[in-house]
């Protein structure tokens, strides 16, 4: 069985994933805690077809921003010039805090969005790279169903 990080990055590159594949990757990564994913990162997302990354490609998202507990932007994204800002507009708006939070039966940082029913679990492939699974009220706030699942890396 190949190791957690060739795991990630044969998923990250495939063409379609099924979800399922991406539940077992995250039941084998390390729970993380809030001071360790303090700082900015550039993100992407999984094959699975979920609507909220055709969302995030319109707004041309570029990653997140947790400059403390308190002051996390989950949206900052790239203008027309490919300057970042923090999107205050898009879906989930850009505020946001982390906690650490129950998930699984594991308690690991969880960005948790200040104007919608939603979290942003967070579990660590290696030090400078994350999987996250969105979960909460994603029907009430997007219309959906189904997790989400993507990635961070450290932006540096």
């Amino acid at each position: 069985m190949p190791d957690v990080r060739a795991r990630f990055d044969e998923l990250r590159a495939a063409d379609r994933v099924d979800p399922a594949d991406l539940d077992h990757l995250w039941a084998d990564l390390r729970p993380v805690g809030v001071e360790e994913v303090l700082g900015a990162w550039r993100g992407g997302d999984f094959a699975t077809g979920h609507v909220i990354s055709s969302v995030l490609d319109k707004v041309r998202w570029h990653g997140k921003h947790f400059d403390s507990p308190l002051a996390a932007r989950p949206l900052v994204c790239r203008d027309e010039e490919g300057r970042l800002y923090s999107n205050t507009e898009a879906a989930g708006g850009g505020a946001a805090s982390l906690w650490p939070v129950g998930f699984r039966g594991e308690t690991t940082a969880t960005m948790v969005y200040d104007r919608l029913p939603v979290f942003d679990h967070f579990k660590a492939v290696d030090d400078d790279t994350l999987m996250g699974i969105m979960n909460g009220k994603l029907a009430d706030a997007f219309g959906i169903d189904d997790l989400y699942h993507f990635w961070l890396e450290r932006d540096r």
